[in-house]
Order: C-alpha cells, then structure tokens, then sequence
C-alpha cells in the first residue's frame, strides 16, 4: 500500500511540473494522433460521402466491408505496415520503419474505417431529407455533397473525434511499427505499457491519468456534438 501510495505522489509531483519527459512523451503522442487523425479525416470522409450518395456496383459490399473493418485487430495492422515498411518490404526504400511517420501511417489505417462508417451513416440520414430538394434546385452531385457537409458539419467532427479516440488509444500496432524509442517513438500509451512491466508506476500513473483526461475530453465533445447533431 505504501508503494502504491508512493507512486501516486510521485505521479502528481511529475504531472504538477510537467516533468520534461512526461512533455516529451505527451507531445509526440498529440503529434502522431492528430496529424493519424486528419488522414483518415482526409481520405475516409469523401469515401463515406461516395458510398451515401453514389450508386455503383459492388457499392453494398463496400458497405458491409467499411463496418467490418471498425474491427480491425490493430496489432494485424502494425504487421501489414511492418512488412510494408520493412527492408524487403515494398516500401522499404523510404526508410521510415520505427521513426513517427510508420506509427502515423497504422494509426491512419486503424481510424479510415471508422471515419468512413460515420461520415457514411450520417450522410445516408441527410440525403434522405435533403438530397432530392438540393438536386431539383439545380445543384450538381458535388455541390449537393458539399452542401450535405455543412449541414452535417457536427457529424464530421465526431468522425474526426472518434478518429482521434481510437489513435490516442492505440499501443499494439505503434509498438510494432515504431519500435518504442525512448525519445523519438514512445507514446503515452507503449511507455505505460513498459513502465508498468519495469514496476515503475510512478511515470505509467501520470501518464495514465492524462490519456484518461483526454480520452474524456473527447468523449464530452463527441456528445456534445452528437447531440447537435440529433436535434
């Protein structure tokens, strides 16, 4: 118990001066989680969009396939990135295994799906109500879509909200993809991993207790804007 108790001051101390490491640490995970964000955000949105409004072949398994892979095993995603990324890999020549830029590629992988599949059912609800009117108005299909995105514009950041949740989060693929180096690729989340299996608690407990504040900091937002968006 005095152990426990000893770690939780210490935790607080390190928190309390924003201990240079723990800043270190939290910077490079804001980082590569947003910047993992914004990519899927990028490529998932205009895909949800296509598969609301488009009428195509194959369209329904794109569906049914985009909601399958909010279940991607993350770790199954640092190994596809690792041997993409690897010297025999195809993208080898890039150089870019264990450094940020591999860690945001898999957390961009892991957040496209669930960027698709929200922007996918929030744009399905407003074509219903609006599509038909904004077409006989004259609009084209582009600028239908993106009159549909300002109308839906609170969807779309709880897409990138949820995006974001799912990358902060994320520990299996970036500890395969980026190595865990002390300074250059460790995260919140791989150095609560290390620290805890080290016993050292103090650092794992800081920074657990900010990677929960965040968590519920975007959880709020998400249903601040969730609600917005019913009414």
């Amino acid at each position: 118990m005095n152990d426990f108790t000893q770690a939780i001051q210490l935790a607080a101390t390190l928190i309390g001066r924003f201990d240079p490491e723990l800043r270190g640490i939290i910077a490079l995970s804001l980082g590569v989680s947003l910047t993992a964000s914004a990519l899927a955000f990028i490529i998932g949105s205009p895909l949800g969009l296509a598969l609301a409004i488009g009428r195509f072949p194959g369209r329904q398994a794109l569906i049914v396939t985009a909601n399958a892979l909010l279940g991607l095993p993350p770790v199954v995603v640092g190994l596809g990135v690792y041997l993409l990324l690897s010297r025999s890999g195809p993208l080898g020549s890039l150089g870019i295994l264990f450094t940020p830029a591999a860690m945001i590629l898999a957390q961009a992988i892991l957040g496209i799906p669930i960027v698709v599949a929200l922007v996918h059912r929030m744009t399905v609800d407003l074509w219903a109500t609006y599509g038909e009117a904004l077409l006989v108005d004259g609009a084209s299909h582009i600028r239908a879509a993106a009159s549909l995105m300002n109308i839906g514009r609170e969807g779309l950041v709880v897409a990138f909200l949820a995006a974001f949740g799912r990358a902060i989060a994320e520990v299996g693929a970036i500890l395969i993809v980026g190595g865990n180096i002390r300074g250059y690729t460790r995260t919140m989340t791989t150095a609560i991993a290390l620290e805890t299996s080290k016993g050292e608690l103090s650092l794992a407990l800081a920074l657990g207790i900010i990677l929960i504040a965040l968590s519920m900091t975007v959880s709020a937002f998400s249903h601040m804007f969730g609600r917005t968006l019913r009414h």
